[in-house]
Parts: structure tokens; C-alpha cells; sequence
């Protein structure tokens, strides 16, 4: 297909294509003529990507790019694949503070994480994000149990979510099914966290 039935095709206008061509972004076309390129299913994919990083992700071009490269890299496994874009979804990392509150609560966090023997890096961003959480939880009065939370997001994870991701087709396809996944797929189980709560506190509660 030319380039413009790309960006019918797409969704994606002319311009926005001819930038992420120029950023690097999109692959470039077979080269028909001199200003003429052939495009084909590879770069809607790629496209669709683009958009969902860009769209439901949020992410700035700058990091669109870091998860492009690694999506090209084929010498990457494709953990380290999907953990790049994983990691560029966190956004900015809490960083740790002198308060004995932070270190208390990342110590839980390890033991959690120790317990349902996760394997997560020690810079994850989810990790530090947990312990900011747990330490404000706990700053505000709270006693919070995190291990039924992590029981489900366990069971979540590795019976639903992780099998809507095909690890041996394309891999922009993959890292879009991840982010596809961990956004909307979260925010549809935030939701449905909030309709169980007014359920259960009119069952318990409303005449």
C-alpha cells in the first residue's frame, strides 16, 4: 500500500506518519521510486503500537523511542523486551527517603514479593511504587494487608492476562497487547472494584 492508504488504513494522518517516519519510529517502505514507497502489514502494526503508547500509555516520544528499540533488537529476549515497555508505563520512580517509615514498608514489600516468589529487579518501578504507598498507608493510620491484593493480582496475572499475550508472534504486537493490557485492562478492574463496593455496602447496608 502507498503511504497515504497507510494512513487510511491506520487511522493515523499523513503528516503524523511522515514524522514518525523521519523520527524513526516506522520503519521505512520498499523503496519503489524515488518518491514513491510501498507499505505493508508491518507498519500498521507498528502503528498501532505507536498509538497505544502514545494514546493510552502516555508516554512522551522520548521513551516511545527506548521501547521501539528494544521492539528492533531481536538480540533482546523478549522479557527484557516487554520489561522495557513495562518499566516506561511506571513513569517517574519514587526514589527513597531517609524515613525509617520507607525502609520499614520496602522491607514488607520484599517479604511479599519473597513470598509469592516473584521474580522482580531490584530497580522495578512497581516495587518502589508499592513502598511509597504502603509507607503513606501507614503515615495516615492505616494497617494495611497487602497479601490479598497480591493473592489476586497472582491469580490475575498468571490464569488471564499473561495468556492474551502471543510471545511467538510479532513482537511491537506483543509489547502492544502488554500495554494494552496492563492500562486499560487495570483501569477496567478499578471499576469493577468500585461496583463490588457499592454492591456489597447496599447488601449490607441499604434497606
Amino acid at each position: 500500500m502507498r503511504i497515504s492508504e497507510l494512513s487510511a488504513a491506520s487511522g493515523v494522518p499523513l503528516p503524523t506518519v511522515k514524522y514518525y517516519l523521519r523520527e524513526g519510529l516506522l520503519h521505512p517502505g520498499e523503496q519503489l521510486a524515488a518518491t514513491r514507497a510501498e507499505y505493508d502489514e508491518t507498519h500498521l502494526r507498528r502503528l498501532r503500537l505507536i498509538r497505544a503508547l502514545l494514546e493510552v500509555g502516555k508516554l512522551p516520544v522520548a521513551s516511545i523511542k527506548k521501547v521501539i528499540e528494544a521492539v528492533d533488537d531481536h538480540s533482546l529476549p523478549v522479557h527484557t523486551m516487554l520489561g522495557t515497555a513495562h518499566y516506561a508505563l511506571a513513569g517517574e520512580v519514587p526514589s527513597a527517603t531517609q524515613d525509617p517509615e520507607w525502609d520499614s514498608a520496602q522491607a514488607e514489600v520484599d517479604q511479599l514479593i519473597s513470598a509469592f516468589g516473584w521474580r522482580i529487579e531490584s530497580w522495578a518501578p512497581p516495587r518502589a511504587e508499592l513502598t511509597e504507598i504502603l509507607s503513606r498507608m501507614r503515615k495516615l493510620g492505616m494497617k494495611p494487608d497487602l497479601r490479598p491484593y497480591a493473592e489476586a493480582a497472582d491469580k490475575l496475572v498468571t490464569e488471564v492476562e499473561m495468556n492474551q499475550i502471543s510471545f511467538d508472534g510479532p513482537r511491537d504486537a506483543a509489547v502492544e497487547a502488554l500495554v494494552l493490557g496492563t492500562i486499560l485492562y487495570g483501569r477496567a478492574f478499578d471499576a469493577l472494584r468500585r461496583l463490588a463496593q457499592e454492591s456489597e455496602s447496599a447488601r449490607r447496608l441499604a434497606p
